[in-house]
């Protein structure tokens, strides 16, 4: 049993290894004393012109939220798709449920105006 678990170990030791050798190979790597240019905060050589700061509209994140929303749906229906055949009569009204669920809160969406661009 313990070299059943064995294994594991070795993979978590890897796994917390992992990105302490990628920093530390980088820190390595790192230019010593970079120049001026280097420390400027652009680096590519044009300079801003007015406030750098841009505050993004909110309908932003709600797109974002909402195509994510969207696509964890997809994830979730996966596996009733794979396994239709084996599922039972309820699986199916679940399945069903699930979707009516999303398609209301698409439609509240919709009816708010939340998917219009403006």
């Amino acid at each position: 049993m313990l070299d059943q678990y064995g294994l594991i170990g070795v993979l978590a030791i890897i796994a917390f290894l992992f990105p302490f050798v990628g920093v530390g190979i980088a820190w390595m790597l790192r230019p010593k004393r970079p120049d001026p240019i280097k420390k400027s905060t652009y680096e590519c050589g044009i300079e801003t012109i007015g406030d750098a700061w841009v505050q993004f509209r909110a309908q932003y994140y709600l797109i974002a939220l909402i195509f994510v929303i969207f696509d964890i749906e997809v994830i979730f229906l996966f596996p009733f798709a794979v396994a239709f055949e084996q599922v039972g009569l309820f699986a199916v009204f679940e399945a069903i449920l699930f979707v009516v669920i999303l398609a209301g809160g698409l439609i509240y969406a919709w009816k708010k105006n939340a998917l219009e661009w403006q």
